[in-house]
């Protein structure tokens, strides 16, 4: 009867995984800025030439409401992509050494 054992962890092993995660992470954050950029810009150019062109912007978007409008935008596109990032590359990583199973 074969018992499930863990392999035993060492120190190497666990610095492989630590910088593994720490790449990870970095993937991460490099595609959240690069997101939060394009969705800045693709943000303020309609955010900004509707205050100046429409009345009703005009009248109630003041520079605090267009920039809150822009910022929010940025922050989520960074920690949507950032997280989707993060989970694609555990997830690629974690399958690298898993033996084939055939059923």
């Amino acid at each position: 009867m074969v018992k499930n054992v863990a392999p035993s962890t060492t120190l190497a092993s666990l610095d492989q995984n630590l910088a593994m995660a720490k790449r990870c992470s970095h993937e991460g954050v490099v595609a959240g800025a690069k997101a939060a950029i394009v969705a800045s810009i693709a943000t303020a150019i309609p955010t900004l030439a509707s205050a100046r062109m429409l009345p009703w912007a005009r009248a109630n978007l003041n520079h605090s409401a267009q920039a809150l409008i822009i910022s929010t935008v940025a922050g989520a596109a960074y920690f949507i992509v950032a997280d989707k990032t993060v989970l694609a590359t555990a997830r690629k990583n974690s399958f690298k050494h898993v033996p084939n199973m055939e059923a």
